[in-house]
């Protein structure tokens, strides 16, 4: 299953250059408003240390991570919603995105133009919060109309129209639609919708170099802030991160690293707290011809997490032998873990565990 986030903010917060960071697809960035007009698209790799330690023990012809895909939208403004800046075109863009990516400008630079003249990384977060409900609002008042005569004698229609109700009272009162408690049922009514508030959001502080490893008062402004929302919030440096980025080999970017005191590299961080705002997680087939990582949503079962790989493979499941990754690392190999009767043949209904090194036995 493809994860992909989309990247907003206003303009100059550092989105392209934290784009550029993830995909290395050397968007442009300038210091200009609306200085992406098209939507950059990028395909990163997830980091997992397992698959390295994985790829030591099998040593399989190929190793294939993984993927996020990122799109960074150009600057929002105010009025957004409404046409202003570039709005329309750019909201259109983050429809079809699992998840948002708010980059928040948390440094001071008389250099760097702000197009609202100050730093106040909360106003920004407003100011785009507010944009995303009023474009919401305009999509859910429009269904509103298309079925409230139906919802007088229709059932289905009825339950649409008391979902959409909901929304729009949060929506009107400057709520986003994910603060409105839905059941999967009731979700159901509105996924046509393709609401953007109701989209799981995570906020990323662009920092400058000395607050990396402490933030500063524009963070702790940020997490007050969202606080309620119980949203996370991510701590990076875009600059910085572009120059790790350039560095040609490991051991070059470990010593950057150790220098500024990090163990890894803030789009590292970014990556994996993306993979927790949309509660997925990893599990591992291992052979000689290749070692692959599959992602899925925490609480698939096996047929489920089958399907991933193909379709068919759900439709004839029939079992699935499991190992669990720390036996596999402890044992060496599949026969060990065999041998020693750690590897277990489950059902239907078994629920994939974070790290499982799954065989699928299925029916064509």
């Amino acid at each position: 299953m493809a994860l992909k986030c989309g990247i907003v903010g206003l303009p100059n917060v550092g989105k392209s250059t934290l784009f550029n960071c993830l995909s290395n697809a050397k968007a442009q960035a300038a210091n200009f408003p609306f200085c992406t007009i098209e939507p950059n698209l990028g395909v990163i790799t997830v980091p997992d240390d397992r698959l390295a330690k994985l790829e030591s023990l099998v040593k399989p012809e190929r190793v294939v991570p993984t993927t996020v895909e990122i799109v960074d939208i150009a600057g929002l403004v105010k009025g957004a919603s409404k046409g202003e800046g570039l709005g329309n075109k750019f909201l259109a863009n983050i429809r079809e995105t699992n998840a948002i990516l708010h980059v928040l400008r948390c440094f001071d630079d008389p250099n760097v133009v702000h197009v609202d003249g100050s730093v106040h990384p909360v106003r920004d977060k407003e100011i785009i919060d507010t944009e995303l409900q009023l474009k919401d609002l305009e999509t859910v008042e429009a269904k509103i109309k298309r079925v409230e005569k139906l919802a007088k004698t229709d059932k289905d229609a009825k339950k649409a129209f008391d979902v959409l109700t909901l929304l729009k009272t949060a929506l009107d009162q400057g709520k986003s639609a994910r603060t409105v408690q839905l059941s999967e049922e009731e979700k159901i009514h509105i996924e046509d919708c393709h609401l953007l508030t109701v989209k799981p959001v995570m906020y990323v502080c662009n920092v400058d170099v000395e607050s990396v490893n402490t933030g500063n008062k524009y963070v702790d402004a940020v997490k007050k802030a969202v606080e309620q929302e119980g949203a996370e919030v991510i701590v990076i440096t875009a600059q910085m991160e572009a120059e790790i980025a350039a560095l040609e080999t490991y051991e070059e970017r470990q010593l950057f690293l150790a220098d500024i005191g990090l163990q890894e590299p803030g789009v590292n961080k970014l990556i994996k707290a993306a993979y927790r705002l949309l509660d997925l997680q990893t599990y591992f087939t291992a052979g000689v011809k290749e070692v692959r990582a599959w992602t899925i949503t925490r609480g698939m079962t096996a047929p489920q997490a089958a399907a991933v790989i193909h379709t068919d493979f759900e439709k004839g499941f029939i079992k699935a032998e499991v190992i669990k990754y720390k036996d596999f690392i402890d044992l060496g190999s599949e026969s060990a873990c065999r041998d020693a009767g750690k590897l277990s043949i489950e059902g239907k209904e078994y629920v994939v565990s974070d790290g499982d090194l799954m065989h699928f036995r299925f029916n064509v």
